[in-house]
């Protein structure tokens, strides 16, 4: 059988492009991947001389790879079939609206927009112009996610009742810049944008997507934010995702996702801890790419006795980002313009979650399972300075 070989662009040379083009490069028969392979065919920085340099540095060098000084330039390259946004969050609004425009799929890095109504307009704009769309949340293509994913759906420990995850990293904020990505509200700073979707990605995996919750929408959303006093940006925020049966859509599912994240203090293990009425799974730090997870097996009738405990543990050539990419390249190979492991409809709950953990003030919809927002006012007090929103709720 003959591979299908994507050929990306890349927007933006930062610690993150590095490393998913590192994966991009890795030869994908070591992830038993044969019917796709990747080509880096150009990359776009501030200058030419940055963008040869990422060359040099991550792609071997490579002679047959284009520099360009400005994106534009990327997109209208004709070698290029995909690109891959890696810009700070407040830049992927435009980026990748016009990557899509130039009528190129896009693989756009978490947290894809600002807000959900940016992201709806992203869709909309990919579906007009027949290209596939695709928030990076690496996390739910590695395999280890899968295999949690199959068990849970398999019912034997029963219906998942409570979600614990954190993610957390001490980025030592009292010694970054002003201008640091982590720091500056220009730049969307704040754990709850940067590291917020990890606790939130499993969360969507054993809740939302469960067979007995029908993709309901949760039913209650309430979080708590302590702002740096430094730039008035989030550094720690706690949110609680709550689940209910809802009798529209057919859902049968009653459980809760308590969920944190902080960039003043490390995470800690485990990461995530999924609750059961049989059992619980409970999955190593760091959640972004975890390689272990444990099953612990309840003693029948006697609910929290630990009858036996399953331990499986993984290992990747690379640091599995390039499940991902495998994803785009199979799904722009078949004509899709969403994957179905990772939808237009989670990124979206993904945004709203934020944007509701954000707002001031909301009211849930129970006929609907949908969730409407009484009045734009941020329940932290994190508000973007004028301008970054490109659209607004």
């Amino acid at each position: 059988m003959t591979s299908f070989t994507l050929r990306w662009g890349i927007i933006s040379t930062g610690w993150i492009a590095e490393q998913v083009v590192s994966d991009l490069l890795v030869d994908p028969t070591t992830r038993d991947t044969n019917d796709v392979v990747h080509k880096v065919t150009a990359v776009g920085s501030r200058s030419v001389e940055k963008a040869q340099k990422f060359i040099n540095e991550f792609v071997n060098g490579d002679k047959t790879v284009k520099p360009y000084g400005t994106y534009d330039e990327v997109y209208a390259d004709k070698n290029v079939d995909a690109i891959y946004i890696g810009t700070p969050h407040t830049y992927h609004y435009t980026n990748a609206l016009d990557a899509l425009k130039a009528k190129k799929h896009v693989l756009c890095e978490k947290p894809v927009t600002c807000n959900a109504a940016e992201l709806r307009s992203l869709i909309a704009t990919a579906k007009e112009n027949g290209v596939f769309f695709m928030e990076a949340l690496w996390t739910r293509f590695q395999p280890l996610a899968k295999e949690v994913k199959e068990l849970i759906d398999s019912g034997t420990l029963g219906l998942p009742v409570v979600v614990h995850a954190d993610f957390s990293v001490d980025f030592g904020i009292d010694k970054l810049p002003l201008t640091h990505r982590m720091l500056d509200p220009k730049l969307g700073g704040g754990a709850i944008l940067d590291l917020g979707p990890y606790p939130l990605i499993w969360t969507i995996l054993a809740l939302y997507e469960h067979p007995a919750n029908k993709c309901t929408k949760p039913s209650n959303i309430t979080g708590t934010m302590y702002k740096t006093p430094i730039t008035g940006v989030d550094c720690n925020t706690s949110y609680i995702v709550t689940f209910s049966p809802n009798s529209s859509t057919g859902s049968t599912l009653a459980a809760q996702a308590v969920l944190s994240c902080s960039m003043n203090v490390a995470s800690h293990n485990p990461g995530v801890t999924i609750r059961f009425e049989k059992g619980t799974i409970v999955i190593d730090a760091p959640i972004p790419c975890p390689l272990r997870y444990t099953v612990q097996y309840f003693k029948e009738g006697k609910p929290g006795e630990i009858a036996r405990e399953d331990t499986r543990t993984f290992e990747y050539v690379g640091s599995g980002w390039h499940f991902q990419a495998d994803e785009v390249a199979r799904c722009v190979r078949d004509g899709k313009l969403e994957s179905e492991l990772w939808s237009h409809d989670k990124s979206i709950l993904e945004m709203e979650v934020f944007d509701e953990v954000s707002l001031h003030n909301w009211v849930p919809c129970p006929s609907s399972g949908l969730i409407h927002a009484s009045q734009v006012r941020r329940q932290g007090g994190y508000k973007f300075p004028d301008g970054i929103e490109k659209v607004l709720l």
